[in-house]
């Protein structure tokens, strides 16, 4: 005799078998692409040209760790400035996280001029277009001569206003 299920019954597999089928919805993808811009503490001009290389060594390095690849990074005296594709798999406050905890307590091993380094406590993490991300990497490999025509409060507001993010100068230049 042929079992022929009403409409309401439902024929499953057994567990194992429907373990070994793939999940056609199994792949997570993203391409988030990250313009992160913070400063030193009162944007003190403390980062210096002979650590600057190893620093973003560091930044990068941090950055690998947490499956975050870096597009560009730049730096001047009181802030820097990186482009990166994030991790899915990260928070992006965790990996801002990381990335100024971690580097201020390296660059106070580098040189007594850092025993009382730190970041300030904000940052603006701004989207990047795909389109737009040369663009942008560009803008920051530039960063030395852009500074020569702007300060980074007046670039700050910039990126803020352009973002639609309001900025509370009240806690913004601490």
């Amino acid at each position: 005799m042929e079992f022929i299920p009403d409409q309401g019954s439902r024929i499953t597999e057994p567990e194992p078998l429907r373990m070994l089928r793939p999940n056609p919805m199994s792949q997570s993808l993203a391409n988030l692409i990250v313009h992160l811009v913070f400063s030193t503490k009162m944007r003190r001009p403390l980062l210096r040209d002979k650590e600057r290389g190893d620093l973003h060594a560091y930044l990068t390095g941090i950055l690998k760790n947490h499956g975050s690849p870096l597009i560009q990074i730049n730096s001047v005296q009181d802030h820097i400035h990186i482009l990166f594709a994030q991790s899915k798999n990260h928070a992006p406050a965790r990996i801002v996280e990381q990335i100024k905890s971690s580097s201020s307590e390296w660059i106070k091993t580098q040189a007594g001029w850092y025993f009382d380094f730190s970041w300030q406590a904000g940052y603006g993490e701004f989207s990047v277009s795909p389109m737009h991300v040369e663009a942008v990497r560009e803008y920051v490999r530039k960063q030395p001569e852009h500074h020569l025509t702007e300060d980074f409060q007046t670039e700050y507001r910039r990126f803020c206003e352009k973002n639609g993010k309001p900025l509370d100068e009240r806690y913004a230049w601490e």
